[in-house]
């Protein structure tokens, strides 16, 4: 079974489960979660920096959430002019 099908069916799981069998399940991955969360490759790390830096001094144009999800709408939709 590959690991896409695996997270999802964890994920369908984890929305049903008895209170007893998500606790038991958050301890044995608790570590994991914790040493886990927002660790950032230096690469990644730069390439947010950029991005932010390039927002900043206004070399890229930001939109609005509605706006992008107005346009990913138009696409989804055959219309791929956005």
């Amino acid at each position: 079974m590959s690991t896409s099908t695996l997270r999802e069916r964890l994920h369908s799981y984890l929305e049903v489960a008895h209170d007893k069998k998500i606790k038991a399940i958050y301890t044995m991955v608790e570590h994991d979660i914790i040493t886990s969360d927002l660790l950032f490759t230096e690469t990644i790390k730069n390439d947010l920096d950029k991005r932010y830096a390039d927002y900043k001094t206004g070399r890229v144009k930001m939109i609005s959430a509605p706006e992008s999800k107005r346009r990913i709408q138009k696409i989804l939709r055959g219309n791929s002019t956005a």
